[in-house]
């Protein structure tokens, strides 16, 4: 603890600086967003230079955030998550915690293979939740990838302050190469507004409490506006490249139902014609398919802006509920 702030990484692109764990000069950048904490937030100067200059730069976070799998076409994309092993460690993650997800069911409306299908996707139900400190991860990105050196910044000020509400040392927590927490892996600006003591024990722990990881997840959809009891997506029928107009539109539900089926476009289940929807267009190997992209759906791409992502997320749900489906029928029928 004695070289100041020089582990605060600024301009590391331009400085060409590629050693993991190099420390980086301090910077009239990196000096503005330590005034800024001491005076908007009274953190103490000399504490937080102690801590700050533990931090250390990691070019593999450069590296991975600029390939992340979300640029994958749907049918690379799709196998990394929809795998018989993921679908049956939901339907065992579901057994194991069949109060706390019945409870969040009847708390907030959210469906437990939603919940579970979350936390499988994001951290394979806690098995990986992360190898970076969060602290190198944020510093990296906030002063290192100019491309999103705003938001990363936010979110490094966002767990300094998480941090002293917890009780936590900085230094200590793991995540993903963004910064993201705990089996929900929740980014902290997300830990501080969403996540909830859902097991009652005086703490937010979303690393070895399923019972907070659940809660919050929940949490987090109904503050994002789920609708208990709604479809999330169907598939779309008779749709193709005339129908471009609508892929466009984007993914926030603003096509009309009604619209789609006058131009042609079909469901296998009939929807609220006055419902929005968007159309989402997936690739595969030998062509594409349509998906309607309804309210629900949305709100689970609020989780991680992607379609796949949010697709993937609802495809797993249903291997994982027809699997736990597929047990109890066979345990009621011994």
């Amino acid at each position: 603890m004695k070289r100041g702030l020089r582990a605060l990484v600024a301009g590391l692109s331009m400085l060409g600086v590629t050693a993991i764990g190099q420390a980086i000069e301090l910077t009239a950048d990196v000096k503005g967003f330590v005034d800024e904490m001491v005076s908007k937030h009274q953190f103490d100067r000399a504490e937080l230079t102690g801590l700050l200059q533990q931090a250390r730069f990691r070019q593999d976070i450069i590296d991975a955030i600029t390939r992340p799998a979300e640029a994958k076409p749907w049918y690379q994309y799709r196998p990394i998550f929809l795998t018989s092993a993921r679908a049956e460690g939901g339907a065992t993650f579901w057994s194991n915690n069949r109060d706390d997800l019945q409870k969040a069911g009847e708390l907030y409306g959210v469906p437990p293979e939603i919940i579970a299908a979350i936390i499988g996707v994001e951290t394979r139900y806690g098995a990986n939740t992360g190898r970076h400190r969060v602290l190198d991860a944020l510093s990296t990105l906030a002063f290192g990838y100019p491309p999103r050196s705003r938001f990363f910044r936010k979110e490094l000020e966002q767990f300094l302050l998480m941090a002293r509400e917890e009780g936590m040392t900085p230094t200590r927590p793991k995540g993903s190469y963004a910064g993201a927490l705990g089996k929900a892996q929740f980014i902290p600006s997300s830990f501080r507004a969403y996540a909830v003591d859902f097991d009652g024990d005086g703490k937010r722990d979303l690393w070895d409490s399923n019972a907070d990881a659940i809660g919050s997840v929940a949490n987090y959809f109904v503050r994002h506006g789920w609708r208990p009891g709604e479809p999330v997506t169907v598939r779309a029928g008779a749709a193709g490249a005339s129908h471009q107009r609508f892929v466009d539109a984007g993914m926030k539900p603003s096509i009309r139902v009604k619209d789609l089926y006058a131009a042609g476009i079909t469901t296998a289940a009939r929807l609220d014609p006055a419902a929005l929807t968007s159309l989402i267009k997936l690739e595969t190997e030998d062509g594409h398919e349509y998906w309607l992209g309804l309210h629900n759906f949305y709100v689970i791409t609020r989780y991680n802006h992607s379609n796949l992502y949010a697709m993937a997320v609802y495809q797993l749900s249903q291997e994982i509920l027809a699997i736990k489906r597929a047990s109890e029928a066979e345990y009621v029928s011994h």
